[in-house]
């Protein structure tokens, strides 16, 4: 089971980084904008790890692993990679870049709390997320296009900058292909590791998907993330954080509840869905009012996930 898991976290780490590079450069050769790009291509691909766990999670009946997968990540990517990321390089952003999307974010959050408290996630409030996202994504765009200077769409074409993607159309589809067989695989061995893991520990399903799953799948974005504060770029990070969070919860769960209804474990319910609406809010003073992310606050952030982390384990 540990094998398992781990080939799976490799599977998923190398295959979400060549899907994002394979399909950056065919975007690129076909002659998209970085804003389009960043908003879109890069989002969906950083979360594609997600989206192929939670749905594999889902069809072989481990609806607790697919849903703790969405809200461990969105938890895990506020705490733990801005931690992380503001404790390489201190994180400064324009306020006025992530209004929209933080908004977005902390919308779709409270969405998916108040939805959890029915026990189940069916079909239609799937196709109403998925076409959320299909809203968000084209209204952004619209809106971005009139206002090419913003400073969101300066914040999204950074985000397509940071992407070091082949140059070659051979070369970007044999990363994208290779990348999506990588992610596929890689799905199977995680969700087959995590379910042997939570039965042979006595741990619930829920609780492997909230953490050692949602850590696991949110690799890419904890990667790419520190590479750009390395760099000088720490606002890059803030924007994969909160546009991954809207793609995890519109998409995934999205897509998911489509395929097959989420039955929503009491935990999840009753607590974990309410520490994920808590978190984005925790991005409101920091990002809308004070525009920074600094090296004490970055470390109260790795802290505080470490505390919820020994909560859920200790639980």
């Amino acid at each position: 089971m540990y094998v398992s898991a781990g080939i799976g976290f490799i599977l998923l780490f190398g295959g979400g980084e060549l899907l994002v590079k394979g399909a950056v450069a065919i975007a690129k050769r076909f002659g998209v904008s970085p804003l389009l790009i960043g908003m879109t291509i890069v989002a969906f691909c950083t979360s594609a790890p997600e989206l192929v766990v939670s749905v594999n999670a889902a069809l072989a009946g481990s609806s607790d692993i697919a849903l703790g997968n969405v809200v461990g990540s969105n938890i895990f990517n506020v705490l733990g990679v801005l931690g992380i990321t503001a404790l390489v390089a201190p994180i400064t952003v324009s306020p006025h870049s992530l209004r929209r999307d933080t908004a977005v974010l902390i919308g779709s959050s409270v969405a998916l709390a108040l939805l959890a408290q029915a026990a189940t996630i069916g079909a239609a409030a799937g196709l109403v997320f998925i076409a959320g996202i299909v809203a968000y994504v084209a209204l952004s765009y619209l809106a971005e296009l009139r206002r090419p200077d913003s400073p969101a769409a300066a914040l999204h074409g950074r985000e397509t900058a940071e992407v070091a993607a082949p140059t070659a159309l051979w070369a970007g589809l044999a990363y994208l292909a290779v990348g999506l067989g990588m992610l596929i695989v890689g799905s199977r061995y995680l969700v087959a590791g995590a379910t042997e893991l939570a039965r042979a520990h006595g741990v619930s399903e829920a609780v492997i998907g909230l953490t050692l799953v949602a850590v696991g799948t949110s690799l890419p974005e904890l990667a790419a993330s520190v590479v750009a504060a390395v760099r000088g770029h720490s606002d890059v990070a803030v924007g994969n954080v909160v546009g991954s969070g809207i793609f995890n919860i519109l998409s995934i769960i999205g897509v998911t509840a489509v395929l097959r209804p989420i039955h929503v474990a009491p935990q999840l319910a009753r607590v974990d869905v309410w520490v994920s609406v808590a978190v984005a809010l925790l991005l409101v003073p920091f990002l809308l009012r004070w525009g920074r992310v600094g090296r004490a606050a970055g470390a109260s952030f790795t802290v505080l996930y470490v505390a919820y982390m020994l909560m859920l384990l200790g639980g």
